[in-house]
């Protein structure tokens, strides 16, 4: 039976492929993309959803919009990375599909009131909607059976120490983290692993998909940004990470670990200090992912990619 999920992403090339990947594999039922700020502005977000959830042909998914800003720091954008409307690289058509009246927090609340069975949250940006989710809705907590994201790490790529998503809002982050709620993170030590090689987007521009076309189209945007800022070979397809561990939880290691969300430090602000050797004395509360298995995740995402239009 699939597991039902939300998305909540920022729209971004990485979280477009996991999109994609969560569309084209029957081990996943997408119940609502809901967006949030962050790669770019939450009006971007939600356009580069509603295409790609089109692109997807998932039409009877809801898209909803969520969160303008972190809860109480100015919003950050990541243009230098994504481009100003998030999704540069491809052509991109205006959708038709229309975005949820609803606010993205109120829809994943009605969703969580009487699920059928409890939901997997997905986060692939800033956790702003997902903090709001549990301080205005806090009786849904008992349908949520685990939160998967895509942030953190011991080492940063915003700053020497922060991850993007977590520096982004990461007040929002340490209401998350201290939610007791089943937290698996793949982080930076995780998501690098999981490169667009060469042959990998070879493969991409020959299949006879449109969303294959697409990945490659954004990966080769992608791929170009990560060689002239980082110096990397090829572009991690960082947000995937979090899908395809719902889809298969053996496609990455993970230990259970401390770990606590700096939200005041100097030069460590939006860092998830991961306490590996548990000197704190904290309880564990976070899957932290650890080794890859590559093949395993690019079959998941080829395999995805041919069942899509």
């Amino acid at each position: 039976m699939p597991k039902n999920i939300i998305l909540d992403c920022d729209p971004g090339h990485d979280d477009a492929i996991a999109i994609f990947l969560a569309a084209g594999h029957p081990a996943l039922n997408i119940k609502a993309i809901t967006t949030v700020s962050g790669n770019a502005s939450i009006q971007h977000t939600t356009r580069n959803a509603l295409i790609i959830a089109e692109m997807a042909e998932l039409t009877q998914v809801p898209v909803a919009q969520g969160a303008e800003e972190p809860l109480v720091r100015k919003p950050k954008t990541a243009p230098h990375i994504h481009g100003e409307s998030g999704l540069e690289g491809p052509e991109l058509q205006e959708p038709t599909k229309q975005q949820e009246s609803l606010h993205a927090i109120d829809l994943m609340a009605d969703l969580l009131d009487h699920p059928e069975e409890p939901l997997t949250l997905v986060p692939t940006g800033p956790l702003t909607n997902i903090a709001w989710l549990l301080k205005r809705a806090p009786h849904v907590k008992k349908n949520i059976k685990e939160i998967v994201l895509m942030g953190g790490g011991s080492f940063g790529n915003w700053t020497p120490a922060a991850e993007f998503n977590i520096y982004a809002d990461p007040e929002a982050a340490h209401v998350v983290f201290e939610s007791g709620l089943p937290l698996t993170m793949a982080g930076l030590d995780l998501t690098h692993q999981a490169m667009a090689a060469e042959k990998e987007k070879e493969w991409l521009r020959h299949a006879d998909t449109k969303a294959a076309s697409f990945t490659a189209e954004l990966l080769d945007y992608f791929t170009a940004t990560y060689k002239e800022l980082f110096g990397f070979p090829g572009a991690p397809i960082h947000d995937a990470c979090a899908v395809a561990y719902c889809i298969d939880d053996r496609v990455f290691s993970t230990t259970h670990l401390p770990v606590t969300v700096e939200t005041a430090g100097t030069y460590t602000t939006g860092m998830t200090v991961i306490d590996y050797l548990q000197t704190t004395g904290k309880a564990p509360n976070v899957n932290v992912a650890g080794q890859l298995n590559h093949s395993m995740f690019w079959t998941m995402l080829t395999d995805a990619l041919e069942r899509l239009p």
